[in-house]
């Protein structure tokens, strides 16, 4: 049995639990190292289940032997889920509580008759999540190598003319042939005043000489994640955006020197913060400064002025500073690090930051 799933084993006994119940596809696969999905997961010493439809049945037995026993879902999931819980006998099964919705709690429930009480559990996994093995760390790197290309290739292909979308198709084709699995998220590519937007849709809008065009691209490889943002500047570029392109990076500078193991996650989000304040941008600076990257694009630890937990050695997370302008441009510059035994290592630090 894997070390991931004996933390669980540990965790139920330290709970008073008999098993858990667990419907995040990140999280199953995590715990499994297969690909979940559509599917749910028990952890329990008396047994391991899988339970998924014919879809995957076949997939999962070739992937999962020693790690749990496969249950071929043939009408009523909850139902099987419920009647395997009762057969091995557990009284007391914890769900994620954040990602088992109500309506399923509720069936669940239902089938078992008052047989197991359901309790909820908070974010066991995440938690275990944000310490990336070497093999984690590895496939970040690869997804972010892709994503470097395809800010290089990015760099040659916005030409004015061209339309956002058009730039976000090129780049998604881009990305594949050179080995990633798709997108992480949908490609933001945004020009001109859109780039005042921090999640803007690539729109059929034509790209013009004179303006900023903002590029966050992210790839999956491996079911890992990468996040990446850079700011091309087409024709001359503007003293009021070199500024204010300096504050943003200057900023991400301030927040790297803060980033070693013990340091609390708000500290991080601050020496960001306060530089970009200092400078007289401080309100157009509204989203918290980075968020932890793995199998999902967004886990934990969330850098906000709000987390007070303390970094944590191999804990990998991106920093991106940023200053909106509305109705005029946005700036914001995205690295992924790794927190280091000494600091840091800027994964993505071979990346020209220049416009």
């Amino acid at each position: 049995m894997n070390s991931r799933i004996k933390n669980i084993y540990a965790r139920l006994e330290r709970e008073g639990l008999d098993g858990l119940i667990v419907s995040l596809p990140a999280n199953i696969s995590y715990l499994t190292a297969f690909t979940s999905r559509d599917a749910y997961l028990l952890v329990s010493k008396p047994g391991n289940f899988y339970f998924t439809d014919s879809r995957y049945t076949e997939e999962a037995k070739s992937n999962l032997k020693n790690i749990a026993r496969i249950k071929k879902i043939n009408g009523s999931v909850f139902k099987i889920i419920a009647q395997t819980l009762n057969n091995l006998e557990l009284k007391r099964a914890g769900f994620e509580e954040r990602y088992l919705p109500f309506a399923e709690h509720k069936k669940i429930e239902e089938e078992l008759r008052g047989s197991a009480d359901l309790i909820p559990t908070h974010s066991w996994i995440e938690e275990l999540r944000q310490i990336k093995s070497q093999d984690e760390i590895e496939k970040i790197m690869k997804a972010i190598q892709i994503t470097s290309l395809a800010l290089k290739f990015a760099k040659k292909i916005i030409t004015p003319g061209k339309r956002e979308i058009e730039i976000a198709a090129e780049l998604e084709r881009f990305i594949r042939v050179n080995g990633a699995y798709g997108n992480a998220f949908d490609i933001i590519i945004a020009a001109g005043e859109n780039s005042a937007f921090p999640h803007h849709r690539a729109s059929r809008r034509q790209i013009k000489n004179n303006e900023p065009v903002l590029v966050d691209i992210g790839v999956d490889y491996d079911g890992y994640k990468s996040d990446l943002t850079r700011v091309f500047f087409l024709g001359k570029i503007t003293s009021t955006f070199k500024r204010t392109y300096d504050i943003v990076l200057k900023a991400q500078q301030r927040a790297f020197e803060a980033i070693r193991p013990g340091v609390s996650v708000n500290k991080v989000d601050r020496a960001a913060r306060q530089y970009i304040g200092q400078k007289g941008f401080g309100r157009f600076f509204g989203h918290g400064l980075g968020h932890g990257i793995g199998l999902e694009v967004h886990e934990e630890p969330h850098i906000s002025s709000k987390n007070t937990h303390r970094l944590t050695k191999d804990t990998v997370f991106t920093v991106e500073p940023a200053i909106y302008l509305p109705g005029r441009f946005g700036i914001r510059i995205e690295d992924v690090i790794l927190v280091t035994e000494g600091g840091i290592k800027v994964l993505s630090g071979t990346l020209d930051k220049s416009t």
